[in-house]
């Protein structure tokens, strides 16, 4: 008799999953989307895909997310969770007195933590993706500008005076502006986003900061 073998058509055995709190569950649920929209993109990525990566069943998923855009939505939520936590290195890595620095190492990381190339950002870029692309950079922009006003603003504000009103206002429209312009000029010189943000926030780029 022929030795019996899994085949395509044949579902393999799921692996028994010991209990796990709802919270890691629901992380663990993120972090196996998140890896297949970055391997395949989104819109390739199913929620049977998801479910198979982690070995569950597809009632689990939905005890969780009611659908794939729910899910989606928490995988943005993580994407701006690591940026501002490199926002957030950052600024505590600043050099006091170095506006030229800041302003540099500002765009660097604008440049690598919203451009990096893998399938889920190609796919939010893309037109299918617009609205979920909008929906993701309006979080960034408001997150930073609230970081930014908090804390580095208020750095300036020891050595310099602030000449811009509407403080978040101006930082959210140059935010989203800066992000456009480098989306539609990918090879614009670091040096000159850094002059148009110095010269929208009135910035005194002497030797203090």
């Amino acid at each position: 008799m022929e030795p019996v073998t899994a085949t395509q058509d044949r579902p393999v055995p799921r692996r028994p999953h010991a209990p796990m709190p709802p919270a890691e569950r629901r992380e663990e649920i993120i972090a196996a989307a998140r890896a297949l929209y970055e391997e395949k993109g989104l819109s390739r990525t199913t929620i049977q895909d998801i479910t198979n990566r982690m070995g569950v069943t597809r009632s689990l998923f939905y005890h969780y997310f009611p659908d794939k855009d729910a899910v989606t939505y928490a995988v943005l939520d993580a994407y701006i969770a690591d940026y501002l936590e490199a926002l957030h290195y950052w600024n505590a890595n600043r050099r006091p007195g170095d506006i030229e620095h800041a302003l540099s190492s500002i765009v660097h990381l604008l440049r690598v933590a919203l451009f990096e190339h893998d399938a889920f950002r190609a796919a939010l870029a893309s037109r299918e993706n617009a609205a979920l692309y909008l929906e993701f950079i309006n979080r960034a922009a408001d997150q930073t500008a609230v970081y930014l006003i908090d804390s580095t603003v208020r750095d300036y504000q020891t050595r310099h005076e602030v000449r811009v009103d509407h403080l978040y206002e101006t930082f959210y429209v140059l935010i989203l502006g800066i992000i456009g312009y480098m989306r539609k000029h990918p090879d614009a010189d670091d040096a000159l986003v850094a002059d148009v943000i110095a010269q929208t926030l009135h910035m005194d780029r002497g030797s203090t900061a």
